[in-house]
């Protein structure tokens, strides 16, 4: 009895590690192929999307009616944004690189432009306490949210024509330094602590990805820390979010009401979720619902699993960000790939830390999900350039002209 049971046991575990291996084996293939990081792109960037408008429809709901007399005004103007949004970035996805990187000197001197517009009286706009806005007629921009991927694109392409001198620290660090603090600098300025600290991590991960030594990267973040502290401590605003992100139910109905609010929405939602559309926090309570704390909305009405999702939609995403730098040959696109990937996963997890209680309440957006244009389009565009990046890696410019073809031998049967 006993050497029967032992058989079987053996042959059971046989095939649980054969039906495993086999799992393995089609997940590398699937892998392999050489448009798996374009189609990656697209189908996260979809998801993500959608998300992101159900969820703002949701969130916004009952805001929207109280300001504009109708449920659907504010998910109206981000529907208008993603069907402004993606035609751009399929364009930018057919664009050859070379004439991506045209535009990268002219992009970051735009942004500088723009950024110092601010500065002026009666030009630049305060939302929020934060400087940082722009206004042309019923239009307003931030002029910080294009300086992300400005500063990317510049970037990359300066280390491409360095590529082979990067091993001397100056051109590692002369001009790219300089001038990407400036920029911070001018944002930090505008009192966008929140920004400036995305700016930072694109500074820091563009160093990592071409090669500097790691102990400029503890002198970097002992320098950031202590000017994030040293900022933080000479405006009362941000000693009051410190002080609340320490305890926020020490003031609960005072500096500590979001925060608190975004915990009990996390709370409420427990693993499946109140359901979709039944948000009690965002009846008033939460401010800043469908923008900076959406994920707090997500949390209740989706629960644990959907919190999960969107995790889960984030990191791969930055997985194919990775992989398209790591299999391309193209130093620009290697480089560029990198900073957006870095860009787009430092903002998601600073929104993320902020509304799970892991760091301050700064005001930052969840990229594709949360309501407002002036962040959503550059984000859209620097997924389409990742689509272009993605057609650069070995076979796929290939594949996809022989999925062309096909398509096209379908239509001439019909």
């Amino acid at each position: 009895m006993s050497t029967t049971t032992s058989r079987r046991d053996t042959a059971n575990a046989a095939a649980a590690a054969e039906t495993s291996s086999g799992w393995i084996a089609a997940l590398r293939s699937g892998l392999d192929r050489p448009l798996t990081s374009y189609q990656l792109v697209i189908g996260v960037t979809g998801l993500l999307l959608a998300l992101g408008l159900v969820m703002v429809l949701s969130a916004s709901s009952v805001i929207s009616y109280e300001q504009y007399g109708n449920s659907y005004s504010v998910f109206a103007k981000q529907a208008l944004w993603v069907a402004i949004g993606a035609p751009l970035a399929w364009l930018v996805s057919r664009l050859p690189v070379r004439m991506l990187r045209w535009f990268a000197y002219p992009a970051l001197l735009g942004t500088l432009v723009l950024i110092a517009m601010t500065y002026v009286p009666g030009v630049g706009i305060e939302v929020n306490g934060n400087r940082n806005w722009l206004g042309f007629g019923p239009l307003t921009i931030q002029p910080s949210e294009v300086a992300k991927l400005a500063m990317v694109l510049w970037a990359a392409d300066l280390y491409a024509r360095k590529d082979r001198l990067l091993g001397d620290w100056k051109h590692l660090l002369i001009p790219m330094v300089p001038v990407t603090l400036l920029v911070t600098l001018m944002v930090v300025g505008q009192r966008d602590l929140g920004t400036a600290l995305v700016m930072f991590a694109i500074i820091l991960g563009m160093l990592w990805f071409v090669g500097a030594p790691t102990r400029l990267f503890a002198g970097a973040l002992l320098v950031v820390g202590g000017l994030a502290a040293f900022l933080a401590s000479t405006d009362a605003e941000r000693v009051k979010r410190v002080m609340t992100f320490v305890d926020p139910f020490a003031d609960m109905r005072g500096d500590g009401w979001q925060a608190a609010h975004g915990f009990f929405a996390l709370a409420t939602g427990q693993f499946w979720g109140v359901g979709l559309g039944a948000s009690r926090q965002k009846w008033g309570t939460l401010p800043e619902a469908h923008t900076d704390f959406i994920f707090a909305v997500i949390g209740e009405e989706l629960g644990l699993f959907g919190t999960l999702v969107v995790l889960g939609l984030f990191m791969m995403l930055a997985f194919t960000g990775l992989r398209i730098a790591a299999r391309t040959r193209d130093p620009f696109v290697r480089y560029a790939s990198a900073g957006i990937t870095v860009w787009l996963l430092a903002q998601a997890m600073i929104n993320l830390g902020m509304v799970l209680g892991l760091l301050p309440v700064i005001g930052i957006p969840l990229p594709l999900v949360s309501y407002g244009g002036s962040a959503l389009l550059p984000t859209l565009i620097a997924l389409g350039m990742l689509c272009a990046f993605a057609k650069t890696e070995p076979g796929a410019r290939a594949a996809l002209d022989a999925r062309r073809a096909r398509r096209g031998q379908r239509w001439r049967r019909r």
